[in-house]
């Protein structure tokens, strides 16, 4: 049975145990409700990018998907059997289930109408089925974690009852736990065209926070009172009114409706309030942090997202049997995800720095690690290596490499905008070489796109750019660049010169 599978029949098997008002009891059982459940899901997605995240979905979920018009967000349609599926896609930052959109919500003039307004939407919306599934997904979570302790502990009986295993190995495994399951990321919005407000509620009552060994001994004898926060992301120039003041009046009727309590940190329950003009929805997140850190344990000054990486392999459409590389891997982001992924192609991961080097196979171990953990047995390992190398002297034959993905230097963090306009040229000198010709593509991220556009023209000869899709990273604006190896064979500047050379010297003979 396959990991999803598994997940899924977990997930039907969750109890719906209710809480107050949020979820009213009927009749049938759990199971049978939870499998004619259909919710909208939201997920936010790497801007740019969002028609890749919505053909994932059609693909693997098999579900129409709607694109926001808020950048970074899409919507689509799905039963709580796929709720295990969702949480596997590889183009998605964040999840939420969909309370309810209002897609031109009707603004009044005033602030204190508006605000009024928000405060009786608490008591309106349909809380029923979204809290259902975030109570599945909740559970399915819990579980999840409680087999990764008893993997975690079988492993380690493993490795006592073993012969020649080193301390530092254990250690190693242990951290890489520690560090998945501790890390909490608050990574949900980002749009480079509108000022964009984020904000959260903090309840008044958060004040007088008691001893945690009086909570301990309260919920031994009460039931469990569910703790909540509100986060507002507000985007547009012509609301009257704050992401504070929005989360503020909303949360606080929301918890006067369910009589919640409110906790920036140590929530249940996070509820979403995403403004985009005069588009609202209202939300429930499905991840407590964000999933593009899914395969990184060791970061470096630019690491990048897990799911960027992916819509740029997603990009060049790699096929079995195709060799990947990523000449300036970093901390091997592209490189990993491309060998979880695509596991029928093989991925190269270099760099110059061995610091980042280092990094990648660290980060290619503790994924090695990850494996064994989860499925109790020794891995066959993955399709990838990291080497050291120079980006402008590869060790790689000519027309060797099939696709190569790679994440430039800004010239911010990493280099300079000095160096770029000679390490430009000279990165796709030598990507043209070791590139296939006639079916070689690449896709290259940089900021730095007057450098780039202008090496890109002196070597239309061996490239030619398909596509560009902007993004933003980190608040900077950047481009993928989509290119396509030309048919033309690589001729080294050498022989070239040589070429030319020989010619006028004809031409003064003659």
């Amino acid at each position: 049975m396959s990991d999803v599978q598994e997940a899924t029949n977990q997930l039907l098997d969750v109890s719906l145990h209710e809480h107050q008002k949020s979820i009213p009891v009927t009749g049938s059982g759990p199971r049978s409700e939870s499998q004619h459940l259909q919710v909208t899901i939201g997920a936010t997605v790497p801007t740019g990018f969002e028609q890749t995240a919505a053909d994932e979905v059609r693909e693997k979920l098999g579900s129409s998907c709607k694109i926001s018009k808020d950048r970074g967000k899409i919507y689509f349609d799905i039963s709580v059997e796929s709720l295990a599926q969702v949480h596997c896609l590889r183009s998605v930052d964040n999840l939420f289930v969909v309370v309810k959109e209002f897609k031109d919500y009707p603004f009044k003039e005033t602030k204190e109408e508006v605000l009024k307004d928000f405060e009786e939407l608490a008591g309106k919306l349909p809380w029923s089925d979204p809290l259902k599934v975030w109570k599945i997904n909740t559970s399915f979570k819990k579980k999840k974690t409680k087999r990764k302790k008893i993997n975690q502990n079988s492993s380690k009986e493993k490795t006592n009852n073993g012969q020649g295993d080193k301390t530092d190995e254990k250690d190693d495994k242990k951290g890489f736990i520690n560090n998945t399951l501790d890390s909490h990321i608050l990574d949900y919005y980002e749009n480079p065209a509108i000022k964009e407000e984020v904000s959260t509620l903090v309840g008044d009552d958060l004040a007088s926070c008691k001893d945690e060994k009086d909570e301990s001994s309260k919920e031994e004898t009460q039931p469990e009172l569910l703790k909540f926060r509100v986060t507002c992301n507000r985007a547009g120039e012509k609301h009257c009114f704050s992401s504070n003041e929005a989360a503020r009046d909303f949360g606080g009727a929301i918890q006067d409706y369910f009589k919640w309590k409110a906790d920036m940190t140590n929530f249940d329950v996070e509820v979403l309030l995403n403004i985009h003009d005069k588009e609202i929805v209202v939300g429930i997140a499905l991840t407590e942090e964000s999933l593009h850190r899914r395969n990184i344990t060791h970061f470096g000054p630019t690491t990048l997202r897990s799911t960027l990486a992916y819509g740029m392999l997603r990009l060049c459409a790699p096929q079995p049997t195709d060799i990947i590389v990523d000449p300036m891997c970093g901390t091997g982001a592209i490189p990993i995800e491309g060998a979880t992924e695509w596991s029928n192609c093989y991925h190269i991961a270099g760099d110059n720095n061995p610091l980042a080097v280092n990094r990648a196979a660290n980060n290619i171990s503790s994924l090695l690690t990850k494996s064994q953990i989860k499925e109790g047995k020794v891995s066959w390992g993955l399709p990838i290596d990291a080497v050291q190398w120079d980006i402008c002297n590869l060790p790689l034959r000519t027309g060797s490499v099939d696709i190569i993905v790679t994440d430039m230097p800004f010239g911010k963090r990493m280099g300079s905008k000095k160096r770029n306009w000679n390490l430009y040229p000279a990165c796709l000198r030598e990507m043209s070489r070791v590139c296939r010709p006639g079916t070689g593509r690449a896709a290259l991220l940089t900021q730095d796109k007057k450098c780039f556009a202008k090496a890109l023209s002196g070597m239309g000869h061996v490239w030619r750019k398909v596509h560009t899709v902007w993004v933003n990273i980190g608040g900077l604006h950047a481009a993928v660049y989509l290119l396509k190896r030309t048919p033309q064979a690589f001729i080294h500047p050498s022989e070239q010169d040589g070429k030319e050379l020989l010619g006028d010297a004809n031409n003064e003979d003659s």
